[in-house]
């Protein structure tokens, strides 16, 4: 066979098979019609299990009004489309919660008491009735059985990715109208405001705006004496330069019942410090250490986990990738999978975290929720201050085989670290005033050794909506993980799991570990052409200095063949480079290779064939009936 007709063969067979599969999906369609199944890894189209455990546990009806104008938008298809999916999703909550939730789909057509109703909710008219044309109403209305309200104005199709979290949201806020009182104590500007260094305001933190959506947060002054008696649990947040008064009304909150999550950075990128002549900023570090030494909790600041596994990639300024072994992407491996803060998480991000570990004797156990890999290992942060190449943190990076704990819950017995009572008295002979708690049996704790974990850079894309306003699309399960932590602690069991449904940048595995061996060659390259480089300078300064001419500047026979010797390695070395890279081009190129075929060719046999099937046995029903 030439290879024409190969071609022509070829070309033939994949027409065969597209023919094919389109006349079973015909055929089978009335058959498959209505049926729903959601391939894709994180169930992006399936409801989280905290979603329907909400759903399930709701104690009282609530009324949902989801209302579209479905006539006004005859030629709006991006609304038509999107709403479809809305109507869906809000048909599985209903299916989910049973006769406690009570959805009407209304068209608020123009000039009619549904519109008024619309209008009267508050929700968004996306028409140009100033110029003449109808309203156009996209959003939903909810009420509980005591008459409180809540609404959605629009369903931007720009947050489809928080779609489920925001309907779960509005339903969790009806159904439990008095929220949890978090305490947040914060040494970083989480609430935005204005800078003095930038001289601009500062947005608000994302995982901010998300908590308050969620729980009544109330800032606490870093000065603090006392903490009020219904706040149910502490978010501490870089804290800095706490006094003593401060950090004994801390203690006693935790020995008398409060629950406490606690960030605490060897490095917290996102509060550098004012900016030297370079324009590079540095960190600060932040620690709890008379808390945590009296816990039994051991916490270096001056050290920083790097992960050659979990490195992330950043830009360098010729625009080239580069990866950097302090700023970690956690996959699920590195998530506890039995803890109810860390399961069902995909991905979260931390920028130079730290590392926590149980102090000799500890009485308090440790439970670790996140973890590095094996391909680890703890490095000195004054090499993280002031970096400018993240290249240069690999030279001589050797893991050391442990994986390091970063995040992890506490429990167990405390013990004071104001032993002597307030410090107001603690070198008086007075004794401690009545109230005064010394130890307690069994606390509930969260600390996560990165600050940064909750910036905005490592986990959300802020970006303008079609309808105005700024639109912050998740790409990691940072605001989750803290959502978690903060629903376990403050006992709000029903908003644990429900997800904010991101839209994943999903690792390539493969190509990020073909990449790393690759770039561990390169280095290595490198660092022996530095070498060589460096001896042949050696060389040639040794045959200078014994040289009996030594200020002249002709080169010796000696030193031209050196050179030469070198040049030659140089060029060697350089073509082993090129090599490399080309090794990885064709690894990364046969591997899209094969998804190409995959998703061409196989996958379409397989669901002709699923299609095919059912519908043959479809037939063979109907020819003999039972």
């Amino acid at each position: 066979m030439s290879s024409m007709q190969r071609k022509q063969f070829a070309y033939g067979s994949l027409a065969v098979i597209f023919v094919g599969f389109i006349a079973a999906v015909i055929a089978g369609n009335s058959l498959l019609r209505g049926v729903k199944l959601d391939l894709t890894e994180n169930r992006l189209y399936t409801l989280a299990d905290g979603t329907k455990s909400l759903l399930r546990n709701l104690s009282e009806p609530i009324n949902l009004y989801y209302f579209f104008s479905n006539q006004s938008t005859e030629d709006v298809q991006v609304l038509r489309s999107y709403s479809t999916r809305v109507e869906e999703m809000l048909v599985e909550f209903a299916d989910a919660a049973g006769d406690n939730l009570r959805l009407q789909i209304i068209d608020p057509l123009p000039f009619s008491e549904d519109e008024d109703r619309a209008a009267q909710f508050g929700l968004t008219d996306l028409g140009l009735t100033a110029l003449g044309g109808d309203s156009i109403y996209f959003g939903l209305a909810a009420t509980n059985a005591i008459g409180d309200e809540a609404i959605i104005e629009v369903f931007d199709p720009e947050k489809e990715a928080a779609l489920e979290y925001d309907l779960a949201r509005l339903i969790y806020s009806l159904s439990t109208p008095e929220k949890s009182v978090v305490g947040l104590l914060s040494g970083v500007p989480m609430t935005g405001g204005f800078d003095p260094q930038t001289q601009q305001m500062q947005q608000p933190w994302v995982v901010g705006q998300q908590m308050r959506q969620l729980f009544e947060i109330r800032n606490l002054p870093t000065d603090l004496a006392t903490i009020d008696s219904d706040v149910k649990l502490l978010w501490i947040v870089h804290p800095t330069g706490l006094s003593d008064n401060a950090l004994y009304a801390i203690d006693q909150f935790l020995l008398k019942g409060g629950r406490a999550l606690i960030f605490v950075d060897p490095l917290a990128e996102i509060a550098t410090i004012a900016p030297d002549p370079t324009g590079l900023g540095a960190g600060t570090a932040s620690n709890l250490e008379r808390l945590f030494e009296a816990w039994g909790l051991d916490f270096d600041p001056g050290q920083v986990v790097g992960d050659d596994r979990y490195a992330l990639s950043v830009s360098s300024s010729s625009g080239r990738p580069l990866r950097h072994i302090g700023l970690l992407g956690l996959d699920d491996e590195a998530m506890a999978d039995d803890e109810i803060i860390s399961a069902d998480l995909a991905s979260v991000n931390l920028g130079t975290p730290g590392a926590l570990r149980l102090a000799e004797g500890a009485a308090i156990t440790l439970t670790p929720l996140l973890e590095s890999s094996t391909e680890s290992a703890l490095l000195p942060g004054l090499q993280f201050q002031f970096l400018s190449d993240p290249r240069t943190l690999l030279d001589g990076f050797v893991p050391d085989g442990m994986k390091h704990v970063l995040a992890a819950r506490i429990e167990g017995p405390l013990t004071t670290a104001f032993p002597d009572g307030p410090p107001s008295q603690a070198n008086s002979l007075l004794a401690p005033p009545d109230g005064h708690v010394t130890s307690a049996e069994n606390s509930s704790i969260v600390v996560v050794a990165d600050v940064d974990i909750l910036s905005d850079r490592l986990w959300v894309q802020r970006q303008r909506s079609i309808f105005g306003g700024e639109v912050a699309t998740a790409f990691a399960n940072n605001g989750d993980f803290v959502a978690n932590a903060i629903a376990y602690l403050a006992g709000s069991e029903d908003l644990l799991g429900i997800k904010s449904r991101q839209t994943y940048i999903r690792p390539f595995d493969r190509v990020e570990n073909l990449q790393r061996e690759a770039d561990a060659r390169f280095r290595e390259t490198e660092q022996r052409l530095q070498a060589e480089l460096a001896a042949t300078e050696q060389t040639l300064g040794e045959l200078q200095a014994e040289r009996e001419d030594a200020g002249s500047l002709l080169m010796t026979p000696e030193q031209q063949q050196e050179i030469q010797r070198f040049r030659d390695e140089q060029l060697r070395i350089r073509q082993e480079l090129r090599t490399v890279q080309r090794e990885l081009d064709s690894d990364i190129e046969s591997l899209g290779r094969w998804l190409k075929i995959m998703n061409i060719v196989v996958i379409p046999v397989l669901l002709a064939a699923l299609a095919l099937t059912l519908y043959l046995l479809r037939r063979q029903r109907k020819a003999h009936p039972q």
